[in-house]
């Protein structure tokens, strides 16, 4: 299948998690600099994309506010990242476009990451395409093609899947090679996984105001 340069770029955020680490409740409502970790994401995607939506485990009145549509997992609590995928391709399918998943933990995405991965994938003629950052594979950060979505009925509906690097293994998916630009930066692709990560990326936010101020 080859890529078309001319699709346009959907973005899903997945929200679904109750980050146990974080001390439970949703992570995409904790603080980062006064505003929820998911709004930075929220705020670097939107600009970079058609329409954005959340995937969720369920409906929630407290994601209400944000103002975008809520996909519920096809199977809550049993399909992981892939359901949320499947629930969003299903979603987004009448635009025929491509689409752009990354989690709600991830405050410091760069502002050309759609157009970084659907370069990728267009160039490799393929029909996803995952950041690899430092040799890792990064799959909640990765490109699909609407033509995916028979693959991903198969594998979450009859296969069980719930990850997304096997699949995007088995879909022969384009490695976006991302190396960092500054070694005192953090990773475009740094999450938010407990308290520790997040006074960490706090501490940055604050590094970044001194720095703009003094410019």
């Amino acid at each position: 299948m080859s890529a078309d340069a001319g699709l346009p770029i959907d973005g899903l955020i997945l929200a679904g998690g109750r980050s146990r680490r974080m001390g439970g409740g949703r992570k995409a409502l904790t603080e980062l600099a006064g505003r929820p970790l998911l709004q930075h994401v929220i705020d670097t995607l939107a600009p970079q994309v058609c329409e954005l939506a959340l995937s969720v485990d369920e409906g929630s009145a407290a994601l209400a506010d944000f103002g975008l549509p809520q996909l519920p997992d096809p199977h809550p609590g049993h399909r992981g990242p892939l359901g949320g995928v499947l629930s969003g391709l299903r979603y987004f399918a009448p635009r025929r476009g491509w689409l752009l998943v990354v989690p709600c933990d991830a405050p410091f995405l760069p502002p050309d990451l759609a157009n970084r991965l659907s370069t990728c994938a267009q160039h490799a003629a393929a029909a996803a395409a995952v950041i690899v950052e430092t040799g890792e594979w990064q799959p909640t950060f990765s490109i699909w093609r609407h033509d995916l979505l028979s693959r991903l009925v198969q594998a979450v509906e009859q296969g069980g899947e719930a990850g997304l690097k096997r699949l995007l293994r088995a879909l022969g998916a384009a490695e976006c090679a991302w190396t960092p630009a500054d070694d005192d930066a953090p990773s475009p692709f740094f999450n938010v996984n407990d308290p520790a990560a997040l006074a960490l990326a706090g501490r940055w936010v604050d590094l970044r105001v001194a720095i703009d101020q003094q410019a």
